[in-house]
């Protein structure tokens, strides 16, 4: 009999040069209920882990030696294989917009603890089920470029204006949707110009 209950925990593969950050991360991650699949010193291993163990999620060190942790993420993010937290010192800070072109998900700055760690995760893994959601929808690639701006647009105006979080606001943008009948392009769009009075 299998419990049914108990949900399988995340997978995740974890890249860090400095030892001691990553035997702390690591244990971090296992007293959270997430389970340590592979572990790198450098940002190629991280590739080759992710590629061989198909992980859930892929946490990478901005600075690590053959590749960095912005080239791993581009190469991971861009093969879909998993979504990506990016850990950067606070004096990275211009780092975080590339990471982010590169395709990381969120990004965690440190020092962090604990209670940083779980919600840059559930970040990342949300945004990652969204990119794929609107790639299903969305086949040309620049078209879908401008989707998923359209559609990051229209979840800032829903925050703002219906106090949502930001998943809550993407699950917003998908109902009325397929409420309407409309891609998730035209109710972003619709957002912009009139505010969630569009599904009214």
């Amino acid at each position: 009999m299998t419990q049914t209950d108990q949900p399988t925990p995340r997978r995740v593969v974890i890249a860090e040069d400095e030892v001691l950050i990553r035997m702390d991360l690591a244990e971090m991650l296992g007293e959270e209920g997430y389970d340590v699949v592979g572990q790198a010193g450098d940002g190629q291993q991280a590739i080759d882990l992710a590629e061989e163990l198909r992980p859930d999620l892929v946490i990478l060190d901005v600075k690590m030696p053959v590749l960095d942790g912005i080239a791993a993420a581009e190469r991971i993010a861009g093969a879909r294989i998993a979504p990506v937290v990016i850990l950067t010192a606070f004096s990275q800070r211009d780092l975080v917009e590339r990471a982010r072109d590169a395709g990381a998900m969120a990004y965690l700055v440190k020092p962090f603890s604990k209670s940083d760690l779980v919600p840059a995760i559930e970040m990342a893994v949300s945004r990652f089920a969204e990119l794929a959601m609107l790639e299903s929808e969305v086949a040309d690639l620049t078209e879908r470029l401008e989707t998923r701006k359209a559609v990051d647009r229209a979840k800032g105006v829903l925050q703002e204006q219906l106090h949502l979080s930001e998943p809550e606001a993407f699950r917003w943008i998908q109902k009325t949707a397929m409420d309407l009948r409309l891609s998730m392009r035209q109710v972003a769009d619709g957002v912009i110009t009139h505010g969630p009075g569009i599904a009214g």
